[in-house]
């Protein structure tokens, strides 16, 4: 749980990079309509969250540095005893200053009244143009409101600076209350893979996979996924973001499956690739065995100080060496990197940045340049080599597609694999899958059964395995209210 006073210190250092006379503006996310009168389960925006720890639609945090009667100010919806009948408690003006720590509230509906005076006088604007497209419209309105009353003497604002900016770099750096709550997603999607391992079978569809994995995930407090699942069959895991699972499996194919649960807002991202009848075919296990090679030698490349390119230079080294040993590739190695001659093979990067998004937020490059890794980052590594439907190869080759991805976070001395649990050698991949008929069906016992969690951490002189006990699973109009002073 990320305390209030994580908050707080998020939202102090945000405003020391902002500096006086300048006031952040920022909305959550908008509802959206899943059908007719029916919306999509709510969830906030993700740098809303960040800042605010608060999960009600209808809000805005507005941070104003050096203000008298408080810095914070979020605008939220009033209390309201019929609409919590129907659709469930707010906070109201007095919980968002009371458990969020609001310094000042105000309700929503009074927003074009207020928030215009807040502005008075400021110099500079912190917003993000382009992403809520109705509230970048009322917010003009207000700037050309003040400026009509220049007259009055008073000033809008003239500067117009993009929020992201500065709030994204300290988004990249995770706290160890992020990386706690990274673990558990973490923690409980590895289960969740593993579990599919143990059930799957041809005969079954693809979206019965998906079913059980969401299923485990939110048995466990994971109650969403961090994005939709892909489960592709056969020929379908050569798609790289395949989402129909509807096809069944098939004995003989490879099932991609890329999956991750979601715990209080952050992110989990694993792919694991195996054979639905549980034996690697001879050319399965060896385009299996070079991704593998190649993810681990990525994952040696994720230490302070190495940059990000890294990791998937070592990844394509690996891999375009491997394509040519197999007979895949011709050529000499150096020179087929070069050419990118890999890419019909492997053309999507090694990685991305991992938080409360699932392609996470922060910058790859900095001048230019690639930018250096540093303790605190966490960031996915997920080598792939996908045939498809590929004439140029032997038949034997084709529609084979395999991703393996792990969740990497940069500690002082090297990394962390946060994903480890979940199984991705081929002997204990098959082990796995042969153990699956002696499965005990009820969730809450294979709950029980796996009580030890694992995790790799690297350091420049040795390896060591982690083990510890895997934690226990939780089961009025213009109205002002402000804290006393």
């Amino acid at each position: 749980m990320i305390t209030t006073k994580e908050f707080t210190r998020r939202r102090k250092h945000l405003m020391q990079d902002m500096g006086n006379d300048s006031i952040a503006i920022l909305p959550t996310a908008v509802e959206q309509v899943r059908n007719r009168d029916v919306n999509f389960i709510f969830r906030p925006d993700s740098d809303f969250l960040y800042l605010t720890g608060f999960w009600e639609p209808e809000a805005v945090l507005v941070l104003i540095p050096g203000r008298k009667h408080g810095e914070y100010v979020l605008f939220c919806r009033e209390k309201d005893e019929t609409q919590e009948i129907w659709h469930g408690r707010r906070a109201g003006q007095e919980g968002v200053l009371e458990k969020f720590a609001a310094d000042d509230s105000f309700p929503i509906s009074d927003i074009d009244e207020i928030l215009p005076g807040l502005m008075e006088n400021k110099t500079r604007v912190f917003y993000t143009m382009g992403i809520h497209a109705d509230f970048d419209q009322r917010l003009t309105g207000w700037v050309n409101q003040l400026k009509q009353k220049v007259r009055m003497g008073v000033n809008a604002p003239g500067e117009f600076v993009a929020l992201d900016h500065a709030l994204h770099e300290m988004r990249l750096f995770k706290s160890a209350s992020e990386i706690k709550m990274m673990k558990k997603a973490a923690s409980v999607s590895c289960l969740g893979h593993e579990r599919l391992m143990k059930i799957c079978q041809p005969g079954l569809y693809e979206y019965q996979l998906e079913a059980e994995f969401i299923h485990h995930c939110m048995f466990n407090a994971c109650r969403e996924q961090a994005y939709p699942s892909i489960v592709g069959g056969g020929e379908n895991g050569c798609i790289l973001h395949y989402t129909e699972n509807n096809m069944p499996l098939k004995a003989g194919d490879l099932v991609l499956i890329d999956a991750g649960g979601e715990y209080q807002g952050y992110a989990s991202d694993i792919t694991r690739t195996y054979p639905v009848n549980g034996r690697f075919s001879t050319e399965q296990k060896a385009l299996y065995e070079l991704v593998l090679e190649a993810q681990l030698a990525a994952i040696e490349m994720v230490y302070p100080g190495s940059h990000w390119n890294a990791p998937h230079e070592a990844a394509v080294k690996v891999i375009t060496r491997g394509l040519v040993k197999l007979g895949l590739l011709k050529g000499r190695v150096d020179k087929l990197i070069k050419e990118e001659a890999y890419k019909p093979f492997y053309m999507h990067r090694t990685g991305h940045w991992l938080g409360l998004d699932v392609h996470d937020v922060g910058d790859y490059k900095i001048d230019n340049e690639w930018r250096m890794l540093e303790p605190g980052m966490v960031l996915t590594i997920e080598p792939g080599i996908y045939t498809g439907d590929n004439r140029k190869i032997a038949k034997k080759w084709r529609n084979i597609g395999i991703r393996i991805e792990d969740d990497v976070r940069v500690t002082r001395t090297g990394y962390e694999v946060l994903t480890a649990r979940a199984a991705k050698t081929v002997d204990d991949i098959e082990a796995l899958m042969a153990s699956g008929k002696a499965l005990v069906e009820t969730p809450r016992l294979i709950v029980k059964k796996a009580a030890i969690k694992k995790t790799i951490k690297r350091t420049p002189a040795k390896r060591t395995v982690a083990v510890k006990k895997k934690a226990k699973v939780p089961s009025s109009k213009k109205k002002v209210v402000r804290k006393k002073r």
